[in-house]
C-alpha cells in the first residue's frame, strides 16, 4: 500500500493528462523522505559549522565556554542573519553558504517529488522544506538568547528578521526543485501561454553569464593589483590566520562579483564612503581582506568603460536562448521581457542578501535604485535586437488560396470551375451529373431521390368450389339421340348447345 501511494498508482492517482487534484495520497513519497528534506540541509549545515568553530576554538587555545551559541549565531548567519557582537553590525555576510543551502533543497525536494503528483502532495513537499529549517530557527534563537547571558558581546538577533531570511532561502530551493519536477504540468494545468515555461533557462544563462564575466573582470584586477594582495596576506604570520584569510576570500567572492556585475551594467557599488563605477570611483577606507584587493583605485583608466562589455555579452546570451524557438512578434518580445524581468529581478534579491551594515565601515553593496533597472535595460535591449537578428521571429503565415480560385497572370479567378461538364451547349449532359459540377466547394449537391418501392399485386380470392356431388353425372341420364345431335349442331370442340358447362343442370 506504501508504494503503490508512492509511485502514484492505484485509486484516486490522478491522469497523465489530468488537472494535477488528484486524491491526497496520489502520488506522496515516503516520510523518511520527507523528513530528509527538512532537517537534511540544515543538520549537515550544523555539523560542518560546529566543526569549524571547535577547531577555531582549539587553534586559540581558547574554553569551550558559549560554543553552542557560536554554532547557533553561525548557522543563522548561513541564512543572511546579521550577527551583532558588541554592539556592532555584521549585516555583510557571504553568499556562499546560502546558495549551497539553496542547491541542496532544490536537489532534494525534486528527487522526492512525483512528475505526476498530485497538488496535494506538492504543497506537502514544499511545507516539509520549510518546516524543518523554521523548526531550528526557533531553537538557534534560544540558544542564542541563552548564551547571550553568559557571553556579554553576543546579542540576540531580530526574530523577525531570523525567520523571513530562513524562510526565504528554503522556500527559493523548495520551489525551484519542485517546479524542475511539475512546473510546465501546473503552468498548463492554468491555461498560461506555452512559451512562459521556456523564460527560465534564458534568465538564468543571462545571469550565469554576466556573473561569470565579472568573475574574470575581477580575476584580472586581482592579477593587477598582486602586490596590494601580497600585503593583505602579510598582516598574520600564523597558518591559522592565513588560512581563515584565504577562507574569507573565498566566501566573499560572490559578493565582489555582484559588485563587478553592477559596475558592469552601469551602476554603482560601494564599501562604506569608497564608491565605485564605470566612470568614476572615490576612494576610502575598505576592509583587510585580500580579495578586496581588486577593488580599483583613484584615478580610473579608461580600460574600466570596456566593462559595459560585459552586461552586452550578457544580454546577447540572454537574447540567443529567446531565440531557439521562433514565435510570432508579439509573443517573441513578451517572452524576451519575462525573462529580462527574471533575470534582472534575481540579481536584484542577490545584491539584497549581499549587503548591509559592516560595523565602523557604513554600508557595503550595489546601488539597489539602479541595479535592477540597469540589468533590465542590457537584457531587454541587446537581447531584443539579438531575437531579431538571430532570427527569433516567426513570419505571419500566407494566407490560404480558396482552392474554387485560380490565379491567372496575378489576378484571382472569381467565377468558379465547372468540373465534368461539356462547354458545348448542344451536348446533352446528364442532369444529376451536372447539378454535382456545379456546386459549389463544401456544399453536397441534393441526392436523387430514391423510388418508391412498387406496391404488391392484390390478392384475389379464390374461387367458390361446387359440391362434389353436383360435378358427378351418369351415363343413362344422358340421351342418345341429344348427344348425337347436339355433337352435330355444335361440332367438334365445343360444348352442346343449351349446356352451362361441363355440368349442366340436371
Amino acid at each position: 500500500m506504501e508504494d503503490r501511494l508512492r509511485t502514484g498508482s492505484g485509486p484516486g492517482v490522478s491522469g497523465a493528462g489530468g488537472s494535477g487534484r488528484g486524491a491526497p495520497g496520489a502520488g506522496a513519497p515516503h516520510s523518511r523522505d520527507l523528513l530528509r528534506v527538512a532537517f537534511g540541509p540544515s543538520v549537515v549545515a550544523l555539523v560542518v559549522i560546529a566543526a569549524v568553530v571547535l577547531v577555531q576554538l582549539v587553534a586559540a587555545n581558547s574554553d569551550l565556554t558559549g560554543t553552542l551559541g557560536a554554532v547557533a549565531s553561525m548557522w543563522l548567519a548561513c541564512h543572511q542573519v546579521p550577527v551583532t557582537l558588541a554592539g556592532q553590525q555584521l549585516g555583510v555576510l557571504p553568499l556562499v553558504p546560502p546558495a549551497l543551502l539553496v542547491w541542496a533543497t532544490a536537489r532534494g525536494t525534486a528527487q522526492i517529488t512525483p512528475p505526476n503528483g498530485s497538488w496535494f502532495v506538492l504543497r506537502w513537499i514544499v511545507a516539509s522544506a520549510v518546516g524543518g529549517p523554521v523548526l531550528l530557527t526557533a531553537v538557534s534563537l534560544a540558544v542564542v538568547h541563552d548564551a547571550a547571558s553568559v557571553i556579554t558581546v553576543l546579542q540576540t538577533p531580530n526574530a523577525l528578521h531570523a525567520f523571513g531570511s530562513v524562510l526565504t532561502v528554503h522556500l527559493v530551493g523548495a520551489v525551484a526543485g519542485v517546479g524542475s519536477k511539475a512546473g510546465r504540468r501546473e503552468l498548463a494545468r492554468l491555461g498560461l501561454p506555452d512559451w512562459l515555461t521556456d523564460t527560465v533557462r534564458p534568465a538564468i544563462i543571462g545571469v550565469l553569464t554576466l556573473l561569470a564575466l565579472s568573475c574574470a573582470v575581477v580575476a584580472g584586477s586581482l592579477v593587477v593589483h598582486w602586490s596590494t594582495m601580497h600585503e593583505l596576506f602579510g598582516l598574520t604570520d600564523s597558518f591559522i590566520g592565513q588560512l581563515s584569510l584565504t577562507a574569507l576570500s573565498v566566501l566573499y567572492l560572490p559578493n565582489v562579483v555582484l559588485g563587478t556585475a553592477a559596475v558592469a551594467v552601469g551602476s554603482s557599488a560601494s564599501i562604506g564612503f569608497a564608491t565605485f563605477s564605470a566612470f568614476t570611483v572615490f576612494g576610502g577606507d575598505i576592509p583587510a581582506v585580500p580579495i578586496l584587493a581588486a577593488a580599483p583605485t583613484p584615478p580610473l583608466g579608461p580600460v574600466w568603460v570596456a566593462l559595459l562589455i560585459v552586461g552586452a555579452a550578457a544580454g546577447v546570451a540572454l537574447g540567443q536562448q529567446c531565440a531557439r524557438k521562433p514565435l510570432p512578434v508579439g509573443a517573441a518580445f513578451a517572452k524576451l521581457a519575462v525573462a529580462a524581468l527574471l533575470a534582472a529581478g534575481s540579481l536584484a534579491g542577490l545584491a539584497y542578501f549581499g549587503g548591509g551594515q559592516l560595523g565602523n565601515f557604513g554600508h557595503v553593496g550595489v546601488d539597489q535604485a539602479t541595479f535592477a533597472p540597469a540589468a533590465f535595460f542590457w537584457f531587454f535591449v541587446i537581447g531584443g535586437l539579438t531575437v531579431v537578428l538571430a532570427g527569433g521571429l516567426r513570419p505571419r503565415p500566407k494566407p490560404v488560396v480558396r482552392p474554387d480560385t485560380v490565379a491567372v497572370e496575378g489576378e484571382p479567378l472569381t467565377e468558379p470551375i465547372r468540373l465534368g461538364v461539356d462547354p458545348d451547349p448542344d451536348t446533352d449532359t446528364d442532369p444529376a451529373t451536372e447539378r454535382v459540377a456545379t456546386a459549389e466547394p463544401g456544399q453536397r449537391p441534393d441526392p436523387e431521390p430514391e423510388p418508391e418501392p412498387a406496391s404488391p399485386p392484390p390478392v384475389r380470392p379464390a374461387p367458390e368450389v361446387e359440391d362434389v356431388e353436383d360435378l358427378m353425372f351418369v351415363d343413362d341420364d344422358i340421351e342418345d339421340d341429344d348427344i348425337g345431335h347436339d355433337d352435330i349442331e355444335s361440332g367438334p370442340g365445343q360444348p352442346p348447345a343449351g349446356s352451362a358447362g361441363p355440368a349442366g343442370p340436371r
